[in-house]
């Protein structure tokens, strides 16, 4: 049985938890005394701690994220009703700041702040050597990466074939977004280039398809960001992704270059703009230049296939309803494949609190803590918007209904009509999940016809592109009686090795707008 446990809830089973590899990677002359368990927030707390006492561990080090306190706080609190000997190590961006107030933390022995890379296998070997004098909060230097042991090799076979593998070419954001953990996260620090390719070429070598990139800020060094596309460029097999997450105003010529040359499907990036309303641009501490951004987002629609995905936030102070609509607008115009509308959350340690009380900032009290309230948006309104963001999600995002999703607003405002197709939806069916295909499907089309009226052969013909665009053979009853015979049976399209949201969007082959 191993002396150390390191374990985590993953949001989901596809999800492979990186910062778990990353601390057993540094433990050093302690590796052979520990080992990973990875579980998701799926399962019983009660099973988890069976599982994790099974292995008879000295120390427990557990990894806390805003998606899974609630849950971990549970396996913490049986794990040391029932065996109160074992030590448990905390660290995670949840248990690095505000310590004082969570009951996680005053469950746990220790609680590392920041990043535990290093300090980790510090802390265990003075705990197998007994030392009492550890104290329980204890803040992580913030590591060099040339000191760091890079963990890709500790990604398993299964993972590569999959799994969700995450990868970082830095840490760090130069930016101070207020909303943002990594605004506190200074200075940028990149991993050694050559080292880093060469991992990269062993996990191609094993056949990994798909790269996620974690860097908040992948094309702040445009160099190294020329080097790592035109190193995955080279290697480009069918079938291979790779998602980056990029600055929207900062495209130059090199960058554009290499860009291009990708085919379609294979790059995607997913690019912050938050708000479209500088004003509240800058009681964020957001700086971004609207004009090149446009011009960003022309060129990748235009001269390339990257699928953009782009985010928006709904609560920021000082933003209101129309504001936020009229962002919202701008955006569809610029035409990403996909708009992620996202909540405003009160992250633990982030500075947007100073605006609690001029704009009456109210959060929930439980993860993840997301906005009920300000002085602009009232609660009932910001639970429309709620609802907005998650069917926008289901229908605008999902990839199948790419050609439909227009129909909605036509020439008026796409934010104005897809609220109203917001509200209507929820007052028949009253949830936001759950929902079949078909069935949200068939409600699209009653909502078209019904109550834009529009024609039922246009809105038919639109939706059986899109249904069969993914594959589906059997066309929906509600949709036969307006379709040419021909539209009824087509052969199923063949499967593609990418993401199914980009697949789908990408089989469109055309703007939304």
């Amino acid at each position: 049985m191993p002396d150390i446990v390191l374990a985590t809830l993953n949001a989901k089973f596809i999800h492979a938890a990186f910062g778990l590899r990353y601390v057993f990677a540094n433990l050093g002359e302690l590796q052979p005394r520990a080992s990973i368990a990875e579980f998701d927030i799926n399962q019983r707390p009660l099973d988890i701690a069976e599982a994790l006492l099974a292995r008879e561990p000295k120390i427990l080090g557990l990894g806390v994220y805003i998606w899974n306190v609630t849950e971990t706080a549970e396996v913490v609190a049986t794990i040391k009703r029932v065996r109160p000997g074992i030590k448990i190590i905390l660290g995670g961006p949840e248990v690095s700041y505000e310590t004082d107030s969570q009951e996680i933390v005053r469950l746990a022995d220790h609680v590392i702040t920041g990043e535990g890379d290093l300090k980790f296998a510090e802390v265990c070997r003075a705990i197998l050597e007994n030392n009492s004098t550890l104290p329980k909060i204890i803040p992580a230097e913030l590591p060099d990466f040339s000191r760091i042991t890079l963990p890709y090799e500790f990604y398993t076979d299964a993972d590569i074939a999959h799994r969700i593998v995450y990868v970082e070419a830095s840490r760090g954001c130069p930016f101070t977004c207020e909303f943002c953990l990594s605004s506190l996260d200074v200075p940028v620090r990149a991993v050694p280039l050559e080292k880093f390719l060469g991992d990269m070429q062993k996990l191609l070598d094993r056949g990994l398809k798909q790269f996620k990139f974690v860097d908040r800020t992948f094309n702040l060094n445009i160099a190294t960001s020329k080097a790592i596309l035109e190193f995955f460029l080279a290697r480009h097999q069918p079938g291979n992704f790779y998602h980056f997450e990029m600055i929207p105003d900062r495209l130059p010529a090199e960058l554009r270059e290499i860009i291009a040359k990708f085919p379609p499907g294979v790059l995607q990036f997913e690019v912050g703009i938050q708000t479209f309303n500088p004003e509240v641009g800058h009681h964020i501490s957001r700086r971004q230049n609207y004009d090149r951004l446009a011009d960003n987002f022309h060129y990748l629609r235009n001269q390339t296939r990257v699928h953009i995905h782009a985010d928006l936030i709904v609560g920021l102070p000082g933003e209101t309803v129309e504001s936020f609509a009229a962002g919202f607008d701008r955006l569809i115009a610029l035409d990403p494949q996909e708009i992620q509308v996202g909540i405003l959350k009160r992250l633990r340690g982030t500075p947007i609190v100073r605006h609690d009380t001029e704009w009456q900032m109210i959060y929930n009290a439980q993860p993840p803590y997301e906005i009920l309230q300000n002085r602009l948006i009232d609660f009932a309104t910001m639970q429309r918007l709620r609802r907005f963001a998650k069917y926008w999600d289901l229908v605008g995002n999902s990839g199948n209904f790419v050609s439909t999703t227009p129909l909605i607003w036509r020439d008026e405002s796409p934010f104005a009509n897809f609220l109203r197709f917001s509200d209507w939806l929820y007052a028949r069916i009253g949830r936001t999940d759950s929902i079949a295909l078909a069935r949200l499907a068939e409600l699209l089309f009653t909502f078209l016809t019904s109550e834009l009226k529009l024609k039922a052969t246009r809105a038919a013909e639109t939706m059986a592109r899109d249904w069969q665009r993914a594959g589906r053979r059997d066309m929906p009853e509600f949709l036969r009686e307006f379709l040419p015979v021909e539209n009824l049976v087509r052969a199923r399209a063949g499967k593609s090795s990418l993401p199914k949201r980009q697949a789908r969007h990408l089989a469109a082959g055309q703007p939304r707008g």
